[in-house]
C-alpha cells in the first residue's frame, strides 16, 4: 500500500464501532488451566479463555517495558496467545477489541491458505500455466515468456515480471524481466492476481469465497478493500489476525475440523519454496535460514530474517508494521497492528528484531 491510501483506511476505521478493550473470561492466578490442549475461541462470541503472564512464569517485571515501547511505536492492538489462550491483549490510542486495522501484506498468508483450500477442491492446480485461469495475454511478456508462469510462481514471487510498478494489475505493467522462476522480486501486481485465479478457477467471486471457507468457518470477522482500485487489502479486528494464527499454529485444524488438509500444501507453505529467498514460502516469511531477501531490493542479506526470534517463527508482515508471528515452539501468536514503527517498509523491517528484544526479556 502506498500512503496516499491512509485517508480511505481511516474512513473506514472510522465507520467501525467501538467498545471495551477486553470480554476475555480470565484464569484465577491459582487455577493454571491445562496448557498442554490447544484452546480455540468459540465463534460468534466475545468468550475467549485467558492465561496470566505470571501463571506462566513469565518476566512480568519487564511487562511495563514491552507495553511502553509498543506505545512508543505507535501501535495500535496487541495480542499474545499461548496455545490459543491470551496472555496479552493491549490497545492504544483510543483502537479497541472491536476496532478493525488493515493486515497490509500480512493478508498475503490469508491468500497463500485460500489458494491452498481451492486445490484442495480441485478447483485450480498451482503448477499449471497462470494463463489457464487468467486467460492468455495476462501479461505483455512474450506468449512463450508467459506459459513459463504458473500459480506457484505468483505465490512464491518468482514470476520474473517487473515489479517497479508495483500494484498494477494490467497487461501494460506486467513485463518481462527474466524467466519464471529464476529471479525472486517482491511483486504485488501478480501477488493480486491470485485471487483473480481463485475466482476464475472457483466461479466464485474472490470475498464470497475466502468468506465461506476460511473466515466463517474460524469465527474471523473482516472484510477485503480495494484501497487503490489495484491492491485488495483484508481489514479485521486484531482478535482474528489471532485467530488466523493459531489455525495455522494447529496446522490448518480448527477445533477438530479440518480447514486445510494438504499437508504437502501446507509444509510448503511454510517452509522455504525455492532457492533464490530461502527466508520466504508461499507468501509466509521465514526466519531460522541461513539469507534472505527484502523488498524492493535485489540484494541477498546473509543471516536470519529476525536474529532475536525463534527460529521457527513463520510470520506475515505488511507495511506500517503490521505482524502476525507463529511460534510453534513455543506455542504462541502474536499479533501487532499498528501506525508504522518508525520506517515505512512494505514486509520486514528493523521493528522485528526490536520488538523481539522486549519480548525475550518479557517471556524468557
Amino acid at each position: 500500500m502506498k500512503p496516499a491510501l491512509i485517508p480511505l483506511m481511516t474512513l473506514c476505521l472510522l465507520v467501525i464501532s467501538c467498545s471495551s478493550d477486553s470480554d476475555s473470561s480470565s484464569t484465577p492466578d491459582n487455577q493454571l488451566p491445562e496448557l498442554t490442549n490447544l484452546y480455540f475461541p468459540p465463534s460468534q462470541s466475545v468468550d475467549w479463555e485467558t492465561v496470566s503472564a505470571s501463571q506462566l512464569g513469565w518476566n512480568t517485571e519487564n511487562e511495563d517495558d514491552l507495553r511502553d515501547f509498543l506505545d512508543e511505536k505507535n501501535t495500535k492492538a496487541f495480542i499474545i496467545t499461548k496455545n490459543g489462550r491470551i496472555v496479552v491483549e493491549w490497545y492504544f490510542d483510543e483502537h479497541t477489541q472491536n476496532t478493525s486495522w488493515y493486515w497490509a501484506s500480512a493478508g498475503k498468508t490469508l491468500t497463500a491458505f485460500t489458494v491452498g483450500l481451492a486445490q484442495e477442491e480441485g478447483f485450480l492446480d498451482i503448477d499449471n500455466k497462470s494463463s489457464d485461469y487468467l486467460g492468455e495475454g495476462w501479461t505483455s511478456t512474450p506468449t512463450e515468456k508467459e506459459d513459463l508462469i504458473t500459480v506457484w510462481h505468483q505465490l512464491t514471487m518468482t514470476t520474473g515480471m517487473n515489479a517497479l510498478q508495483f500494484d498494477c494489475v494490467t497487461p501494460n505493467c506486467l513485463t518481462f524481466v527474466a524467466d519464471a522462476g529464476t529471479r525472486w522480486a517482491y511483486h504485488n501486481g501478480p501477488y493480486t492476481l491470485l485471487q483473480s485465479v481463485v475466482s476464475n478457477a472457483s466461479e466464485m467471486e474472490w470475498s464470497d469465497y475466502f468468506n465461506s471457507r476460511l473466515r466463517d468457518k474460524i469465527g474471523m470477522d473482516g472484510f477485503w478493500l480495494s484501497t487503490n482500485n489495484l491492491n485488495n487489502v483484508y481489514f479485521s479486528t486484531a482478535r482474528s489476525m489471532a485467530r488466523f494464527g493459531i489455525l495455522n499454529l494447529n496446522n490448518g485444524v480448527w477445533d477438530g475440523e479440518v480447514i486445510l488438509g494438504d499437508n504437502t500444501y501446507k509444509s510448503n507453505m511454510i517452509n522455504t519454496s525455492q532457492n533464490l529467498n530461502q527466508s520466504y514460502g508461499y507468501l509466509w516469511w521465514l526466519n531460522g535460514k541461513e539469507s534472505y531477501r527484502a523488498p524492493a531490493l535485489q540484494t541477498e542479506f546473509q543471516g536470519e530474517l529476525i536474529p532475536n526470534a525463534p527460529a521457527d517463527t513463520f510470520a506475515g508482515l505488511g507495511r506500517d508494521d503490521q505482524k502476525l508471528y507463529v511460534i510453534p515452539s513455543m506455542e504462541l501468536v502474536i499479533v501487532r497492528m499498528g501506525e508504522d514503527a518508525g520506517e515505512a517498509l512494505l514486509g520486514p523491517s528493523s521493528f522485528d528484531n526490536e520488538l523481539w528484544q522486549y519480548l525475550n526479556d518479557y517471556i524468557n
